[in-house]
C-alpha cells in the first residue's frame, strides 16, 4: 500500500523546500541575530565619526589637526588587526565573500568576520574613506556560513545561509530589506530560485524589523533622507532624455572608479614595506589630501567631505537648500559650482582608492553613493547652467545618481534601484531610478566587463559566471558549433583496424554503421581500452562486438543545454550529431570539450 504524503510535506515539495524546510526557521534566527549585530557594529563607528562635531566648537584648530592625523592612527591599528588575524586573500569584503561562494563551497572561517569587524571599525571610525556595508556583508556571510556548517547543512544550504547573513546585515544597516534581498541574489549568489529566495526574504525582513525595534524608529542607521524627495512631481516623458543622459554620465566616473582601485592596489604592492604597514602610507596620503582641501577651503573646518563613509555629505547633496542660491545665480556661477561638486566626487573616489588600495578595511557602497550624489548634483547644476530651467531640481538628480552609481559600479541595477527607492519611500522616483540605473549599468558593462567586486577576482584569474549562464546554453544551438570530423567503421570491420587508427591518428571515438550505411552506435575510448587489456583477442573481435548502441544522438537544432543534459547521463567524451530531418545522417561529433569551450567563450564575451 502506497504511503500517503501529508499536506505540509506536499507543500514543502511544491515550494522546492523538501529536506530544507528547516532553513526558514534558521533564517529567522539569523535575521534576529544580524539585526542586533548590525547595531553593535555600526554604533561605535557613528560615535567615532561624530567626535569632531562634538569637540570642534570648543577647539576648532586642535580638532582639525586631530581629524587629519586620525586616519594614520586608525590605519596602524588596522595593520595590527591584520597581523593578529591574517588572511591570504587580498580583496575587500564582498570580493572575499564572492571568492568563498565560487571557490570554497561557501565556507568562510570565523576569523574573517572578526577581522573585518575590528579592522573596518578602526579604518572607518578614524576617517578612512570607506563604508560599513562591505564589512557587514562579510560579517553576515561568515555568521551564516558557520551556522549552516554547524548544523551540518550541505553545500547548497551553506550558500543559502551565507546569503541570509548578507541580506540581513544590509537590511539592518539601511532599513532596506528589499535592497538587502536583491543585492544578495544579484551580486553574491546570482541565484533567484525559490529555494534560495524564500529564506533570504525571511532573514532580511526579520533583521530590518529587529534593528528598528531596538532603535525605536524607522530611520536607517545612517540617517533619513530629506522630506522633499517624498513629494517630487511625477516622472514625465519629456524628462526621459535627461535621465538617459544622466545614466551615461554616471557610468563614466563609475568605470574610472572600477579601474582606479586595482591600479592603486598594484601601486601600493610595489612599496618595499610589510603589507600590514601599507594602510598607514595610504592614510598619510589621505591626510595630505585632506589638509590640501582644508587649505584651499580656508573657511572649512573639521572633517573633509571625502573622509569617512560620507553619509552627511550625501544627505546635504539631496537637500534643495544646498543648490538654492546657486540656481538664482548666473550660468557661469552655476557651472563653476557644478565643476566643484564633480571635483569633490573625484576626490572621494581618489580618497577611497588611497584607503582601500593600500590595504585598509571597509566597503565600497557608501563611497559609491556619495560619488553618485555628487555626479548627479553636478549634472543637474550643469543642466540649469545650460538653460534647462524646467529640469528637475539638482537634488533629485543627486538622488537618482546614487542609484545609477551603485548600479554601474556593482553591475546590479535592481539593488541600486531598490536601495534608493526604500530610502525615499516614494513611488514617484521609481521610474527615473529604473531607467537611469539600467542605462548606467549597460554603459558600464560596455566600457569595462568587471564590476568593482569582480575586478579583484579577475586579477586573480577567477572568472565568475552570471545569472544568464543557462540562458546562454539555451540560446546557442549545436549548429552554431564547428563539429569534430567523423571517423567511422563498419560493424563487420576487425577491431585491429580501429587500434591502428587510434595509434596512427590519435583517434579514440568512432561512429559505426551497418552494411547498408545506417547509423548503429559508437565505439568509445573506454571500449577500446578494455579491448587492449586482452590484446591476444583483438584479431578475433569485430567492431560490432564492442559497439555501444545505448548512446543518444544530438540533433543539429538542439540547444546546448539539451546536449549537455545528454552528456550528463552518459560517461562519454563525444556524441554523434545527426541531421534534423535525416536522422541517420551523421554530420560530425560534438565533444564535451568543444561544448564547454564555446560556452566559456560566450561567457567571456558577455562578462
Amino acid at each position: 500500500m502506497a504511503r500517503r504524503i501529508s499536506l505540509p510535506a506536499r507543500l514543502r515539495i511544491r515550494l522546492g523546500l523538501d529536506r530544507e524546510w528547516w532553513l526558514l526557521a534558521v533564517a529567522g534566527v539569523v535575521g534576529v541575530l544580524m539585526g542586533t549585530v548590525a547595531i553593535a557594529f555600526i554604533m561605535p563607528i557613528r560615535w567615532l565619526e561624530g567626535l569632531p562635531a562634538r569637540l570642534g566648537p570648543d577647539h576648532p584648530d586642535a580638532t582639525t589637526l586631530a581629524v587629519l592625523a586620525a586616519p594614520i592612527a586608525g590605519a596602524l591599528l588596522t595593520g595590527l588587526v591584520f597581523t593578529l588575524l591574517p588572511s591570504a586573500f587580498r580583496g575587500h569584503g564582498v570580493s572575499r565573500v564572492l571568492f568563498a561562494v565560487n571557490r570554497q563551497q561557501s565556507a568562510i572561517p570565523l576569523r574573517i568576520g572578526l577581522r573585518q569587524w575590528l579592522a573596518s571599525t578602526c579604518t572607518i571610525g578614524s576617517g578612512g574613506s570607506a563604508g560599513p556595508e562591505g564589512p557587514i556583508v562579510t560579517i553576515g556571510a561568515t555568521f551564516g556560513s558557520n551556522l549552516a556548517r554547524w548544523l551540518r547543512g550541505d553545500t547548497s544550504a551553506t550558500a543559502t545561509m551565507l546569503g541570509c547573513g548578507c541580506a540581513a546585515g544590509l537590511a539592518a544597516v539601511f532599513n532596506a530589506p528589499l535592497a538587502g534581498i536583491f543585492f544578495t541574489l544579484e551580486v553574491i549568489l546570482r541565484d533567484f530560485s525559490l529555494r534560495t529566495f524564500t529564506p533570504i526574504v525571511v532573514a532580511s525582513v526579520v533583521s530590518a524589523a529587529t534593528a528598528q525595534t531596538l532603535l525605536g524608529g524607522q530611520e536607517p542607521l545612517f540617517g533619513q533622507v530629506p522630506d522633499f524627495l517624498r513629494g517630487e512631481d511625477a516622472f514625465s516623458l519629456g524628462q526621459t532624455p535627461l535621465f538617459v543622459a544622466l545614466g551615461v554620465f554616471c557610468a563614466l566616473p563609475a568605470v574610472g572608479f572600477i579601474r582606479l582601485l586595482p591600479a592603486a592596489e598594484r601601486l601600493f604592492d610595489r612599496l618595499p614595506l610589510p603589507r600590514n604597514l601599507r594602510p598607514a602610507v595610504g592614510a598619510a596620503l589621505l591626510c595630505a589630501l585632506g589638509g590640501g582641501y582644508l587649505w584651499v577651503r580656508r573657511d572649512a573646518h573639521g572633517m573633509p567631505p571625502f573622509f569617512g563613509a560620507g553619509y552627511a555629505a550625501t544627505r546635504e547633496l539631496m537637500t534643495p537648500d544646498f543648490y538654492g542660491s546657486a540656481l538664482q545665480a548666473t550660468p557661469w556661477v552655476m557651472a563653476g559650482l557644478a565643476a566643484a561638486v564633480l571635483g569633490a566626487g573625484l576626490l572621494k573616489a581618489l580618497a577611497t582608492c588611497l584607503t582601500l588600495g593600500s590595504g585598509g578595511a571597509g566597503g565600497l557602497f557608501a563611497p559609491s553613493l556619495l560619488l553618485g550624489a555628487m555626479t548627479g548634483g553636478a549634472f543637474g547644476l550643469g543642466l540649469h547652467a545650460a538653460g534647462f530651467e524646467s529640469a528637475p531640481d539638482p537634488a533629485a538628480f543627486a538622488l537618482v545618481g546614487m542609484a545609477a552609481m551603485i548600479a554601474a559600479t556593482t553591475h546590479a541595477p535592481l539593488a541600486g534601484v531598490l536601495l534608493v527607492y526604500e530610502l525615499t519611500d516614494s513611488y514617484s522616483v521609481i521610474l527615473p531610478l529604473m531607467l537611469t540605473a539600467v542605462i548606467a549599468t549597460t554603459v558600464s558593462r560596455l566600457l569595462h566587463r568587471d564590476s568593482i567586486y569582480t575586478a579583484e577576482l579577475s586579477a586573480l584569474g577567477i572568472r565568475l559566471g552570471s545569472m544568464s549562464d543557462l540562458t546562454v546554453l539555451r540560446r546557442l544551438r549545436v549548429s552554431d558549433l564547428r563539429l569534430d570530423p567523423v571517423r567511422s567503421a563498419r560493424l563487420d570491420d576487425p577491431v585491429s583496424t580501429l587500434v591502428d587508427l587510434m595509434q596512427r591518428e590519435n583517434a579514440h571515438e568512432f561512429v559505426t554503421f551497418d552494411a547498408e550505411g545506417h547509423y548503429r552506435g559508437m565505439v568509445t575510448r573506454n571500449q577500446l581500452q578494455e579491448a587492449l587489456v586482452h590484446r591476444e583477442a583483438i584479431p578475433l573481435l569485430t567492431v560490432e562486438e564492442i559497439t555501444r548502441d545505448d548512446l543518444p544522438v544530438v540533433r543539429q537544432g538542439d540547444t546546448l543545454d539539451a546536449a549537455l543534459d545528454r552528456f550528463s547521463r552518459h560517461d562519454v567524451e563525444s556524441l554523434p550529431v545527426v541531421h534534423d530531418q535525416h536522422g541517420g545522417q551523421v554530420l560530425g561529433l560534438l565533444s564535451r570539450t568543444l561544448l564547454l569551450r564555446r560556452y566559456q567563450q560566450e561567457l567571456e564575451r558577455e562578462g
